[in-house]
């Protein structure tokens, strides 16, 4: 048969992967769209620094909501299903969050958009993962990733064209509204692409559809390795006994440790601060204050870079090497930044060196692998579950150092801060060494028996 030909194969598998993450791309584009019009908001509203900071962060307590949820969902009705209901929960948002008369509606619609990030985050790559084959699973993970630094980066670009389009008064009248709703078009193609990709072939097994999941499974892999994998998954299912508890027995016990510690690190190790700071920190560098977009553009282009490293070395490498190397990059550089502020050197050129270090380090391992493993540690039975326990942990991490980075500091100045993130990137380090196994290569359902081991 013409869809057994290896090519044709990776091409299907390619395709289907690069549709689920286009979730990252709306991921990306939502979390960064208010950036560009939460100025005028703050204005035309005539909102206190509080409730500004209400209306800009609303979407990430959407998100732990969506998170919460969306294992349960996608177990009871499919990984294709829920992610279809994100990509409309994107839509209503980028509708409502460009037509409110007040706050409560801007709130409410961003709100709605901020449980499909959550939805998405989650479902995205462990659709990805449950689609692919072992060989390649996490170059394709990854995609989500690289496809939220594009969302990020695109986002940028396009409230850069809008705000050029008309002077400060249309831009407050409407040009902020013209971006926020500029997400209905990315959002439109996710749910129209959705329905060209089939649903995950381990949660129909897992529902007793063997010949749907059969149909799929030869359709991804061939049909010399499709009975061998299908006979593996319905084998994994009579070992997945029990409820969500079992993941808290010894063996099991380690995967959700190792989920929730990845997750919440992910961010306490300074990804946000130097995101969203990075403006404040270039300018006593040298750069002038209407520099703001070049800034976005290097951390974005160097992000953006070394997201690619990833994709080309996950499957090559590991994913536990990658963490290694990029923790201990991130580990200097974080060192580094912390010694320019301790010598008042932030006026030189290394402080650049060593935010856009730091950036890298991050970009090839502690941005995209955690996506992956959070995506193939878990057994099928309770994979949407475990995962949400996982993410939720990301998204606390997010609110966490959103909220203190400004506060460590103004107290204990920019030193401080930046040693704080490296001693976590520190306790991050010794925790991959000791506690996360290699799954490059290995089926999930492998990956799931080490864990009993």
């Amino acid at each position: 048969m013409a869809n057994n030909k290896p090519n044709t194969l990776s091409k299907y598998v390619i395709i289907i992967s690069v549709i689920a993450a286009i979730g990252g791309l709306l991921f990306g584009y939502d979390t960064a769209v208010i950036a560009g019009a939460i100025g005028s908001i703050q204005t035309i509203f005539d909102l206190s620094p509080a409730l500004t900071g209400w209306a800009a962060s609303s979407a990430i307590w959407g998100c732990m909501i969506g998170v919460i949820f969306a294992g349960f969902l996608s177990d009871k009705f499919g990984r294709k299903k829920v992610l279809i209901l994100s990509a409309i929960l994107f839509f209503i948002s980028a509708v409502g969050s460009s037509i409110p008369n007040n706050l409560t509606q801007f709130v409410l619609a961003r709100l709605i958009g901020g449980v499909g990030v959550g939805i998405a985050s989650m479902l995205s790559p462990m659709y990805i993962s449950e689609i692919a084959p072992a060989k390649i699973r996490g170059t394709l993970v990854t995609l989500y990733q690289l496809a939220i630094v594009i969302g990020i980066n695109l986002v940028y670009y396009i409230n850069l064209q809008i705000a050029s389009s008309g002077d400060a008064q249309w831009n407050l009248d409407i040009g902020w509204r013209i971006m926020l709703g500029s997400e209905v078009i990315p959002a439109l193609l996710f749910f129209i692409l959705l329905f060209f990709i089939p649903e995950s072939p381990r949660w129909l097994a897992s529902k007793g559809k063997i010949d749907s999941a059969k149909a799929i499974i030869e359709k991804i892999n061939g049909q010399n390795k499709s009975a061998e994998l299908l006979n593996e998954i319905q084998d994994s299912f009579k070992e997945e006994k029990g409820s969500i508890l079992v993941l808290f027995t010894s063996g099991l016990r380690m995967a959700i440790v190792v989920g929730m510690f990845l997750a919440f690190f992910s961010q306490i190790t300074g990804i946000n601060a130097i995101i969203y700071y990075a403006p404040e920190i270039f300018k006593n560098i040298g750069f002038g204050a209407d520099s703001a977009m070049f800034q976005t553009v290097i951390i974005g282009t160097v992000n953006t870079i070394f997201t690619f490293v990833a994709i080309a070395f996950i499957d090559k490498y590991g994913r536990r090497t990658l963490l290694l190397w990029g923790i201990s990059g991130m580990i200097i550089c974080l060192g580094g930044v912390g010694l320019m502020f301790h010598f008042e050197l932030s006026s030189g050129p290394w402080l650049l060196l060593f935010i856009l270090g730091f950036i890298a380090s991050f970009a090839m391992s502690l941005g995209p692998i955690p996506w992956v493993l959070i995506s193939e540690i878990f057994p099928t039975k309770f994979r949407g579950v475990a995962m949400s326990i996982s993410i939720l942990m990301v998204w606390i991490g997010v609110v966490l150092i959103t909220q203190l980075t400004p506060i460590l500091l103004e107290s204990v100045g920019g030193a401080f801060t930046f040693w704080i993130f490296m001693f976590n990137a520190i306790i991050l380090i010794i925790f991959t060494y000791n506690m996360i196994p290699e799954t490059k290569g290995k089926t999930l359902e492998e990956i799931a028996k080490m864990w009993k081991k």
